[in-house]
């Protein structure tokens, strides 16, 4: 996307005026039309923001830029503050429905029927079957089973 031709005629005549025929003489036997034409597709990163633009003409340097130049000076430019969106707001019926449901949850006994010895079972299991266990699994499904023997 570029500039907009009036964006790029404005910033022509602010360049012209600040550095006079240094600038106006710096494109030789080019049109201007054409020069132009370059700067507006150059430039058209900044279509969105225009105050770089603007910064940069508030920063001009000593000698009269290029266009390679004065698009380093538009990146320069310090970057517009955005102001941040509100927090959103939970609905307090909704919060206090799952909170609800939260605390229910804590309450509850725990009455599962989780075997959390399965494993040494399974391991003893498998070993009682012939199928060779390492000594450390041996001990370990022993000692889980409370099996000392």
């Amino acid at each position: 996307m570029a500039l907009p031709t009036a964006a790029i005629d404005r910033l022509f005549d602010r360049l012209a005026m600040s550095y006079g025929t240094e600038f106006t003489n710096k494109w030789g036997t080019l049109g201007s039309a054409e020069v132009k034409s370059h700067w507006a597709h150059e430039l058209g990163i900044f279509v969105d923001n225009l105050q770089a633009i603007g910064w940069a003409l508030k920063n001009l340097p000593d000698r009269c830029p290029n266009l390679i130049e004065f698009k380093s000076l538009c990146r320069q430019a310090p970057r517009p503050d955005m102001k941040a969106l509100p927090p959103p707001r939970a609905n307090p019926e909704i919060v206090d429905k799952e909170l609800a449901k939260i605390v229910q949850k804590l309450a509850k006994p725990q009455t599962d029927n989780v075997d959390h010895k399965r494993w040494a079972k399974k391991l003893q299991q498998r070993h009682e079957n012939g199928e060779n266990l390492s000594m450390f699994q041996i001990k370990c499904y022993r000692d889980a089973l409370e099996l000392n023997t």
